[in-house]
């Protein structure tokens, strides 16, 4: 009996609808948020900016970026909680991609703006998704890089670790002591020359 309930729990633990509300500010909510600010900044070159108006063009732009994110995104959380598949799966962003595009493009354009649009999502949609996968890798990197890691960080008590390439360095205790000590020799060269020029 006892270790029914062990595999029972264990179920649940990795069952993906137990874990389908977690990381959706993620994939879903920073997203579109982003979205809706690169829509802000399409519309500040837009052409149509003049005729329009800036702060209207801009909020249409983010607007409209924003709400085809959303749904994008929304779509493909639905696939992949329907098909209890991994976030990264990228199925998942073809299917959610060609229904997302149908529907938008249905609204848009009718029956042959919802075939095009649904492919172009669909392939569009994927493509960032999978740039997203093979890059995040390297952003974390260049985090870490910047930052440094969460242990070493608690160690030294330091938040912030410049980079190797940098020229502005933080200095340990040799470095600091022998930086002094060209310090002191400089200043009494520079004292000696100091007094070699009075006397002359």
């Amino acid at each position: 009996m006892a270790t029914s309930e062990k595999t029972l729990e264990e179920e649940e633990v990795t069952s993906p609808s137990s874990s389908s509300s977690e990381g959706w500010k993620e994939r879903i909510l920073i997203p579109t948020l982003l979205a809706g600010i690169a829509g802000g900044g399409v519309g500040l070159v837009s052409k149509h900016r003049k005729v329009h108006g800036l702060p209207n063009i801009s909020a249409t732009y983010a607007a409209n970026f924003a709400i085809v994110t959303g749904c994008y995104c929304g779509a493909r959380e639905f696939v992949r909680a329907s098909r209890a598949s991994k976030p990264d799966d990228l199925l998942n962003s073809a299917i959610g991609g060609f229904g997302t595009g149908a529907v938008l493009g249905r609204l848009q354009g009718g029956q042959t703006g919802a075939f095009r649009y649904s492919i172009i999502f669909a392939v569009v949609g994927t493509t960032v998704d999978y740039a997203t996968l093979k890059l995040k890798p390297v952003l974390n990197s260049f985090r870490e890089s910047i930052v440094g890691d969460n242990d070493s960080t608690q160690k030294n008590g330091d938040w912030l670790k410049w980079p190797e390439w940098s020229p502005i360095q933080v200095l340990d205790e040799e470095a600091l002591a022998a930086k002094k000590a060209r310090e002191q020799q400089l200043f009494a060269q520079r004292n000696v020359h100091n007094l070699g020029k009075e006397e002359s």
